[in-house]
C-alpha cells in the first residue's frame, strides 16, 4: 500500500495487517524496506502486525529534492504511525534507521510506543571529533565515500554491498543476496543517497538518547566493519540505562540477512517481554 504522509511525499508501505501488536521496521542506507524480508515472515508467524516502509528518496517512495535531515525523516515516521493509527508500537531501526528511532524519541509522541530496538545502528554519533573521540567515522572517510558515489555509482554500490555483508574478510551471504542488495541500492535517488549519507555521518544523537525511557534492545554484529560495535552499539547500551545488548558473534553489518536466525531470536525474545 502507499500512504500520503505529507504534501507531495508518498512513502511506500508494506503492512501485514491483523490484530497483533505492531512492529515498524526502518531500513538502512541505501536500501529499502525490502531489506527486512528475513524478518517479516518470522514476525508475522509470531503474531505481530509487521509494517515496513521505504524512506523518502529510496525504494518505491517519492523522491523529493529535499527533506533528508533527521528531523524531517522522524516526522515522516511519525506521520506513518498517525496515518495508520498505530499504538503500542515497537520501532526497529537498522543502521541509518536507528537515527530515525533516536530522533523520534526526542521530537515526536512517545505515547504511541511500547519499545524500540537499535540494530547495527548509527547512534550515538558517527563522526569522530574532539568531543567524540569514539566516533568510528572520519571526515576523510566521508569525503571518500561521497567522491566514490558521485564518480561511479554502480561500482560504489557493488563494493558497499559486499562490505555490508563481509566480516573479517569473509562474505557471509550467498551471491544472490548480494545481487539483491545491489538492486535495492540502485533504486535510491542520487540526491537522497548523498544527502542521507551526510545525515547519518554527521548527526549527533547523544542528546536524543537521553530522552529514552522505554525498553530498548541493541543488536549488533561483533565484526561489523561499516558501523563498528565499539563506536555505536556498545555506546548506546552504556548511554541507555536498562537497555539489553545482544551481540551476534562473527556477524557483519547486515546481520539481519547474514545471521537471520540469531537476529530474529533476539528480536522475538525482546518483543515477548
Amino acid at each position: 500500500m502507499d500512504t500520503q504522509l505529507a504534501p507531495k511525499v508518498r512513502l511506500h508501505v508494506e503492512d501485514s495487517g491483523g490484530p497483533g501488536r505492531p512492529v515498524v521496521l526502518i531500513h538502512g542506507w541505501p536500501l529499502s524496506g525490502a531489506a527486512w524480508a528475513p524478518q517479516v515472515a518470522a514476525l508475522q508467524d509470531a503474531g505481530y502486525r509487521v509494517i515496513s516502509y521505504d524512506r523518502r528518496g529510496f525504494g518505491r517512495s517519492d523522491k523529493p529534492a529535499t527533506g533528508y535531515d533527521y528531523d524531517t525523516l522522524a516526522a515522516d515516521l511519525a506521520g506513518l504511525l498517525e496515518d495508520l493509527d498505530l499504538r503500542d508500537v515497537t520501532l526497529v531501526g537498522f543502521s541509518m534507521g536507528g537515527g530515525e528511532v533516536a530522533r523520534y524519541l526526542s521530537t515526536q509522541d512517545k505515547g504511541r510506543l511500547h519499545s524500540v530496538a537499535f540494530a547495527s545502528a548509527v547512534p550515538p554519533y558517527m563522526m569522530r571529533s574532539q568531543d567524540n573521540p569514539e566516533g568510528p567515522l572520519t571526515k576523510d572517510a566521508v569525503e571518500e565515500m561521497e567522491e566514490g558515489l558521485r564518480a561511479d555509482r554502480a561500482g560504489f554500490f557493488r563494493q558497499f554491498a559486499r562490505d555490508f555483508y563481509t566480516a573479517e574478510g569473509r562474505l557471509c551471504v550467498p551471491e544472490e543476496a548480494l545481487r539483491n542488495a545491489v538492486a535495492l541500492c540502485e533504486q535510491s535517488d542520487q540526491t537522497a543517497a548523498l544527502a542521507c549519507m551526510e545525515a547519518f555521518g554527521t548527526t549527533d544523537f547523544r542528546e536524543d538518547l537521553r530522552h529514552v525511557d522505554l525498553p530498548v534492545l541493541v543488536i549488533h554484529g561483533s565484526s561489523d566493519g561499516i558501523v563498528p560495535i565499539e563506536g555505536s552499539g556498545e555506546r548506546i547500551h552504556v548511554m541507555v540505562p536498562g537497555s539489553s545488548l545482544q551481540v551476534i558473534e562473527g556477524a557483519p553489518h547486515g546481520c539481519n540477512v547474514s545471521h537471520p536466525k540469531e537476529f530474529n531470536r533476539a528480536l522475538l525474545q525482546f518483543l515477548a517481554l
